[in-house]
Order: structure tokens, then C-alpha cells, then sequence
């Protein structure tokens, strides 16, 4: 279907999106990583999406590894140590971007060189490519930093069409990936665009390369029930891009989060993207906006017509499946306009069941302005052993002056689930996220 088609089922469908959303439920980390800083003493690091790597033989040393844009990507213990840098690539020319790692994920048991090999996947929103790592069981074990760069030479751009093109920066933004028996994939979002590709893994003699599997466009501007077109507040040229997804394993569905539309669910069915259904839309949908002097987009809340969602404030981020069995679990997605992660059914229609806030606590401050989320159901050692949320946190205190500081949160399930009034379901049995089978 055609992104003009979407456009006209969109209104309809966020007016069954749900009753209006109670008050959120307040849960405090357990424990955050070093505060990052996005300057030129801290290397231009800026926290962004975590991923969680769950380790084979003793899942109480499993990784959480976060991107750090222009820094490239920290690896981390369940205590939080930083255990790993990497750096992002140079630039390959005077007048070229640099590396830039957006989003990561990890995919268990890929073939590569002739052996099972699980990776961390990397966005590079700065060459337009997927960076792939390979994490060493043994090197964890014995201390030693546990990923390596097995990206092949000749990985070409995800999007643009020639080295020019990638210094545009309409580049590859967003990813989630995923396993299908022996194959691995990447769906990967372009920065200020619609668009979102389906790539599949290939072993290019020991080293991880991609081709394309399909593409999707999703709608760029929308029919409100008034009759009335309405195109998301973009800056000049700029389109409604997507950055946060998810893909779940049992079911090969993506969640794609269009930043100031709402949050998307799409079949992948024989690895091919099929008609997306808007689950929930922002609250900001349908509402008029200026572009001011300041070169920044201002909404008219005076006049919004009440065509949104009740429970995502944009923009629309970090998407996470919490795996239970037959079926059953949540899909979360951050709100990051307040500060919140909603929580849907992760069967049927997603009913929208409640949201929550990480607020300060003992050992931690609160998270405000939440990129990128992940949760695992399994136990991963006395640390966490009804698992674990990971999510980033845009604004970690206390401040250093006035450097804006980055980091990480980590939240025992348990926390999360008890803080609901009905309480959500604590499954660490029924899903493995190793089991690609």
C-alpha cells in the first residue's frame, strides 16, 4: 500500500487507540553508567540506545552496550563499569563525515567464518553504514575487552547512493535486528526521511557485509477526520523520520516509532514489510505548527483539533518487547516529550495498559528525555534476577557546570512490574533471547 493510502486510515485509527491514560507509576534505577559529555573534553559523547548481550554460560556477566554518536559506542558491566570503548571511524577525507553510532542491537548464533558468532549490531548515521561487532564469550571471561570490528570492507552505504550523498546525512539512523533460523537481519531507519530497509546479514569471507531485502515507505503526511491535510513539524525539506524499533523474535513483527506521528506495527512476512497499522499517535498529531525565526517548529496548542493519542508525547522513541508466554508480554515505548514509557499489550489490538516514569531515587536520578530502550525477561545473575530495563537517560545529574551530561539507566523487571497497580506479568522462562530457532 502506498504511504498516500496510509495516510487516509490514519485519523480512524487513533480514534480507537484507547481510554485516556491514568497517572504514570514511578519506578527508581538500580544502578547508571558514567555520565558522558558532548563536548570537546569528553570527545562529543553522547549517550543515545543501549542493547543488552546475554552471556552463554554466566548471564550475571551479560554486556549492556550504548552508543555514544560521534564517540562510537561504551561497553558496560551489570554494575555499570565501563569495560570497552570503541571509537567511531574517521572520516575518510578532508570533506567527509566522520562515524557517528546511532542505534545497536544484538543477534545471537550468526555464521560467520564457519562458526556461531553473536553481534552487536551499529547504525553508522555518519558513513551510512551498519557496523557489525563480534562479542568473544572468552574474552568476557577472562577480562579482556569482549568486541571486535568484523565489518566488511566492501559494506556499502544503506541509503545513499554515492560517498557525496552520504555527507548529505540522510542516512542510516534507526536499526533493530533479528534472526530467522540460520539468516540475521537489520531493519534500519533514514535520518530525516520516511524510509525504512530490510537488510539481511551475509558472511563475506569471515566478515559481516548486507544486501537489501525490501524497502518501506511510511506516510509523510496525513487526512485528518476534518478533511484537512496535516505533514508533521519538520525543519525545511526534512520529512517525519523514524528512530526508534524493535522487532519482535517470536512473532517478526517491527515497531517502528515515527518520532511525531506515533508508533507503527508492520509484518515482516518472508522477510518483506507488509501494511503498517498505527497502534497510537502522539498527542501533538493533527496540530497546527509554525516555523519561527529561530528556526525551530512551534505548535499551536491553542488550535489543536484533538485528533491524537492520550498516551505518547512527542517524540516517539525507544521501543522494547518484554517476551511471556503464548504470546503474551508488552511492548514499551518511550515517551520523550514526558519523560515517561508507555505500555501496551504485546498481543491483539495493544491495548494500552499504563505508563511509568523513572524517577530519582537512592542510587540514581530520574530519566528525562528517553532516545533508546531495551528489556530482557531472563535472569541475568544476582544483580537482576527477574530481568532487566535499560534505558537512556538524556539529562544525568547532578551537572558538571554547564556540560550536558549523558548516560545510561539500568531497572530491575521487577521494579517496573510491581509498580503497577494490577502488576505486570514477571516471565523469565518461557522466552530465551539466545534461542533464534
Amino acid at each position: 500500500m502506498s504511504a498516500s493510502a496510509l495516510s487516509t486510515l490514519t485519523a480512524a485509527l487513533l480514534m480507537v487507540t484507547g481510554a485516556s491514560a491514568p497517572q504514570p507509576v514511578s519506578v527508581s534505577a538500580r544502578v547508571e553508567t558514567p555520565a558522558v559529555y558532548d563536548d570537546e573534553a569528553g570527545g562529543n559523547a553522547d549517550a543515545d540506545d543501549p542493547a543488552v548481550w546475554v552471556d552463554p554460560r554466566e548471564p550475571g556477566r551479560s554486556l549492556v552496550i550504548g552508543t555514544l554518536k560521534e564517540a562510537g559506542l561504551d561497553v558496560y558491566d551489570l554494575d555499570g563499569t565501563r569495560l570497552q570503548h570503541i571509537a567511531a571511524p574517521a572520516a575518510p577525507g578532508e570533506d567527509a563525515a566522520p562515524g557517528r553510532f546511532n542505534n545497536v542491537d544484538v543477534v545471537y548464533g550468526f555464521e560467520l567464518g564457519g562458526k556461531k558468532t553473536d553481534l552487536a549490531l551499529v547504525s553508522d548515521r555518519g558513513r551510512d553504514r551498519v557496523r557489525a561487532y563480534a562479542i568473544d564469550p572468552a574474552a568476557v571471561a577472562a577480562g579482556r575487552p569482549p568486541l571486535r570490528d568484523v565489518t566488511a570492507a566492501n559494506a556499502a552505504p544503506v541509503f545513499s547512493a554515492s560517498e557525496t550523498e552520504v555527507d548529505d546525512q540522510r542516512t542510516a539512523y534507526g536499526l533493530a535486528a533479528f534472526s530467522d533460523d540460520d539468516n540475521a537481519y537489520a531493519v534500519v531507519s533514514r535520518r530525516s526521511e520516511t524510509r525504512v530497509r530490510l537488510l539481511r546479514l551475509e558472511d563475506r569471507g569471515g566478515r559481516v557485509g548486507y544486501r537489501t531485502e525490501d524497502t518501506l515507505d511510511l506516510p509523510g503526511s496525513f487526512t485528518l477526520p476534518n478533511g484537512q491535510s496535516w505533514t508533521p513539524c519538520a525543519d525545511p525539506g526534512d520529512h517525519a523520520q523514524v528512530e526508534g524499533m524493535v522487532v519482535d523474535q517470536e512473532k517478526h513483527v517491527l515497531y517502528a516509532a515515527q518520532e511525531d506521528v506515533g508508533l507503527w506495527r508492520v509484518e515482516l512476512d518472508d522477510e518483506e514489510f507488509e501494511r503498517p497499522r498505527l497502534i497510537d499517535g502522539v498527542r501533538e498529531y493533527g496540530t497546527p505548527w509554525t516555523y519561527d525565526a529561530e528556526e525551530e517548529c512551534v505548535i499551536d496548542t491553542a488550535h489543536d483539533p484533538g485528533f491524537g493519542g492520550d498516551h505518547l508525547s512527542a517524540d516517539a522513541e525507544g521501543a522494547a518487547i518484554y517476551h511471556a508466554a503464548d504470546g503474551k508480554g508488552y511492548l514499551l515505548a518511550s515517551s520523550q516529550g514526558d519523560n515517561t514509557f508507555a505500555v501496551y499489550e504485546r498481543q491483539g489490538r495493544h491495548a494500552y495498559l499504563g505508563s511509568f516514569a523513572v524517577t530519582d531515587g537512592a542510587a540514581t536520578d530520574g530519566v528525562q528525555h528517553s532516545d533508546g530502550a531495551t528489556v530482557v525477561n531472563v535472569p541475568l545473575g544476582r544483580s537482576f534476577p527477574k530481568g532487566l530495563l535499560v534505558t537512556h537517560d538524556g539529562e544525568a545529574t547532578p551537572a558538571d557546570g554547564d556540560r550536558e551530561g549523558t548516560d545510561f539507566k539500568f531497572t530491575p523487571w521487577d521494579s517496573v512490574a510491581g509498580a503497577f497497580p494490577k502488576p505486570l506479568t514477571i516471565d523469565t522462562k518461557s522466552f530465551d533471547p539466545r534461542d533464534t530457532d
